[in-house]
């Protein structure tokens, strides 16, 4: 029984073909629908949490728009997901970026990691492979 959910999640699972952690800041393209319509939008924030695995998995994302937090929660392995395009590698030292919440202005800030610094060949791959 368990081989039979094993198949059935392995042809769900979605590879984005990106990897990012929390403090990332990352583009999600993701389709909404609106009557017959489907469009594709696009937020940009800081991932704050990687939670869960396998199909169940989901990252928690966190922007400021006109002075208002937003936080939206993605499964990984959602078919409206387009791509996600990781636009700078934040450098933290914690799993769960829930103080942010706290902070505003620079405050809020996460300095990059230079060492995981993305470079254009990176944004070309990530674009290529959800095309």
């Amino acid at each position: 029984m368990s081989s039979l959910l094993d198949y059935i999640q392995a042809a769900q699972k979605k590879d984005l073909g990106v990897s990012f952690r929390p403090g990332d800041q990352v583009k999600v393209y993701f389709k909404v629908v609106e009557g017959s319509n489907e469009r594709i939008q696009v937020i940009e924030g800081t991932v704050i949490r990687i939670k869960g695995s396998g199909l169940s998995k989901t990252f928690t994302l966190r922007k400021v728009s006109f002075g208002v937090g937003v936080e939206a929660i993605f499964p990984i392995n959602s078919p409206r997901i387009e791509k996600v395009e990781v636009v700078r590698h934040g450098k933290v030292r914690r799993a769960k970026l829930y103080y942010l919440r706290d902070l505003s202005g620079k405050a809020a800030r996460i300095s990059e990691d230079s060492s995981r610094r993305v470079t254009s060949t990176n944004k070309a791959k990530s674009a290529q492979i959800s095309s």
